[in-house]
């Protein structure tokens, strides 16, 4: 089951003020992410794309309070996937920031699919891309289109899933996204 999580409503709802759209402040962030924790269900396995679509800015701090919080706390605790979608360029600044600052990715939606942004290894990108294309693939199908042992791909693959960035089913790896 996938949630949908528009950002727009959640902060709405939040400040009860129905006009505002900026994600701004430290303690803003904190009160929209606790907000998104009550949203998702406790499960061992979700998935959830979460819409910026309207939210007009997000500042550094909210950046923080909301995406890298939620990755690092859901990441860690339970097998929850996250998508972002509607994310534009006046968000890119503070997303990217924090992103770096972090050490993080995330898996973005956007009209020509979903991709990763952030902190990435290169092998981790090339692999990522040979899920992206096949959609589904076994350890040894991604180590054949790169050309390259299956150790060297496992270990891209099991970090690439540990970060959430990819999910497993049994033995293949696939697209969080494809499913959102």
């Amino acid at each position: 089951m996938t949630n949908h999580i528009d950002l727009g409503t959640v902060l709405r709802q939040t400040l009860a003020a129905n006009l505002y759209s900026n994600l701004v402040t430290r303690s803003t962030g904190a009160a929209v992410r606790t907000q998104i924790e009550t949203l998702l269900p406790a499960r061992q396995r979700t998935l959830t794309v979460i819409d910026l679509s309207h939210v007009a800015m997000i500042d550094f701090s909210c950046a923080d309070e909301v995406i890298a919080k939620l990755l690092l706390r859901r990441g860690e605790e339970l097998e929850a996937y996250f998508v972002f979608r509607g994310i534009s360029d006046d968000h890119w600044d503070a997303i990217e920031t924090v992103l770096e600052r972090h050490g993080l990715a995330l898996v973005v939606e956007r009209d020509s699919g979903v991709e990763l942004v952030g902190v990435l290894e290169e092998d981790e990108r090339r692999v990522f891309e040979v899920i992206r294309r096949r959609g589904r693939a076994e350890v040894w199908e991604v180590a054949t289109d790169l050309g390259e042992a299956d150790a060297a791909v496992r270990g891209a693959l099991e970090r690439l899933w540990r970060r959430r960035l990819i999910m497993r089913d049994g033995d293949a790896f696939m697209l969080v996204g494809e499913i959102a």
